[in-house]
């Protein structure tokens, strides 16, 4: 389990804040023991419609990365230069 808190915004509604903790736990899972593609990316465009601000997302992701070590951009990153069907093990 980990020892840090999700960044969230107050002015997210509760699937909201569900959807954004999901994406995290996918990122999480991509270090752990690998995510689907499609399961990361799927979550990763849900995120997108929650956070739609590209400054938003680098500061959600960067307190992400300072209290989990995980990086959303990267995990991304990869994803996208990943075949479909294929695991994501950063």
């Amino acid at each position: 389990m980990e020892n840090y808190s999700y960044p969230l915004s107050l002015d997210w509604n509760k699937q909201e804040i569900i959807d954004v903790i999901y994406f995290f736990q996918c990122v999480e899972e991509a270090y752990d023991k690998g995510v689907s593609r499609e399961k990361l990316l799927a979550s990763y465009r849900r995120f997108k419609e929650i956070v739609p601000s590209i400054g938003e997302e680098k500061q959600l992701c960067g307190q992400f990365e300072k209290a989990s070590g995980f990086s959303c951009y990267r995990t991304i990153k990869q994803a996208k230069d990943t075949d479909q069907g294929q695991k994501i093990k950063m």
